[in-house]
Order: C-alpha cells, then structure tokens, then sequence
C-alpha cells in the first residue's frame, strides 16, 4: 500500500511538473508570436498605400469617443487628491502648496497611467472583441484569400491611431485633473492666481516631455496586445469573451510595468 501511495503521489508530482512546463512553453510561445506581429507590424508601414482612410477613422473610435471617460475620470481624480492633499497638508501648515503636489503627482505619474488604464479598458477590450469576431468568424482568414494583409489592414491602423491618441488624451487628463484640484483648493481658501503659480513653479517642461514620451509606449502596448488576443482568438464566442478579458489584464498589467521602467530609464537618463 505504501508503495502504491508513493507511486500515486509521484504520478501526480510529475503531472503537476508537466502542467507547469506547458504552462511555461506556452509563454513563451505567445511571447515569441507576439513579437513576430510586432516585427510584421513595423514592416509593413513602409509599404505604399499606408492605409490613412482608416488610421482616421480608428482615430475617431479610439481617442474622440474616449473623450468623456478620460475627462471624467481625470476630474474628479484630481478633486480628491486636492482634497485628500489639502487635509494631509494642512497638518505641517503647507496647506496652500496643494497646487504644487497635486500638479507634479498629476503630470509624471497619474494623468498617464490612469488615461492608459481608462483606454486599456475601453480600447484593448474593443479591439480584441472585434478582431476575435472576425477570427472566430473566418474574416481574416478571408482577408488573407484576398491577397490582402491583415496585419496592414487590421493591426496597423489601430496601433497607429493609438500610439497618437493616447498623449492627446493625457494632455487633456492633466489639465482636467490639475482644474478639478484647482476648484478643491479655491474652496479651501487657496486662490487661484497662487495655486497656479505654485503648480507652474513646479511642473517643468522635462517632467511634461517625460510624461508624454511614456504615453506613446503604453498606447502601443495596448493596441498591439489587442490586436495579438484579437486575433488569436478560438472558440467562438465564449472565446471571445475570455480573449477581451485576457487582453484588459494584459494591457493594464503591462502599463504599470512599462511605468516602472520607462520612469527608471528616463531619471537615470
């Protein structure tokens, strides 16, 4: 009996090894695809009839109808940090430096990663429902008997058009959030010549530049995940559905790694 347990567990040890692998290979596997679409995605903007018709209009779908969950969630985002910073603050008596803390954590760290967040919801899952569609649908593979390329045809407008939108759409977030915090701090007795100064004084035009060059990798990043789960896509339409939620974990996990680097390259650069 002993034996037979030992044997049993040891089927099951080499069961779970073997899982683990798989699991690994299969990383790695998607790792190296996504990388060839990525490669595929750069090579064909050199090619002719760089498909700007639907650039435009990738645009309009991605960053124009982002517009009001961006503005929203930068508004009041900045009124609670003012508020939440004006309490904290009024402890030391730095009360009237709201502006200052509330521009700097804005610009460099929240207006980027929450309107990447806010698109990598929106976006990433609209991207992968509608290329997983057309997977489980057999378009792209209908596309491909065309003669067309679906990497030039599908993939490339929407990483276009979000790796533009994405810094548009945090330009808009920081003002917004800087204004939400701005009306904060005039109800707390800050005025509003002082508590622009303060933020003006603070936020440099490298910490701007730095901020925005961040946007353009975490709007890449998105589309090309999106598009990767999109048209990997299997199963149907349960498959579907589990693919958008692939992709908005993905995506979301990846802007905040991508946050941490890029933020470490650009402070040793």
């Amino acid at each position: 009996m002993v034996s037979a347990a030992a044997a049993v567990g040891g089927a099951k040890e080499q069961g779970s090894v073997g899982a683990l692998g798989d699991r690994v290979l299969s990383i790695f596997d998607s790792v190296g695809r996504f990388g060839i679409l990525a490669l595929q995605t750069v090579r064909v903007m050199g090619r002719r009839h760089f498909p700007l018709r639907e650039i435009a209009v990738q645009f309009e779908a991605i960053t124009i109808r982002s517009l009001s969950i961006v503005s929203i969630t930068a508004l009041f985002t900045g009124m609670v940090l003012a508020l939440q910073t004006v309490v904290s603050l009024s402890r030391f008596g730095a009360k009237p430096y709201t502006g200052s803390f509330v521009g700097l954590a804005f610009v460099l760290e929240l207006g980027p990663v929450l309107t990447a967040l806010m698109v990598s919801g929106r976006v990433g899952a609209g991207i992968t429902a509608e290329l997983g569609s057309m997977a489980v649908t057999e378009q792209v593979d209908a596309i491909r008997a065309m003669g067309a390329d679906p990497v030039q045809k599908l993939v490339l407008p929407r990483v276009v058009a979000t790796t533009i939108g994405l810094p548009l759409l945090t330009i808009l977030a920081d003002i917004l959030g800087i204004l939400g915090g701005m009306l904060i701090a005039h109800q707390s007795g800050i005025t509003t010549d002082f508590y622009i100064r303060t933020v003006t004084q603070v936020v440099t035009v490298p910490d701007l530049l730095q901020a925005l060059g961040k946007t353009f990798f975490f709007g890449w990043t998105i589309a090309m995940v999106g598009c990767y789960t999109g048209l990997n896509t299997r199963g149907g339409t349960v498959g579907v559905g589990r693919a958008t939620t692939q992709a908005v974990v993905v995506g979301s996990i990846s802007v905040f790694i991508l946050d941490f680097f890029l933020t470490k390259l650009m402070i040793m650069i």
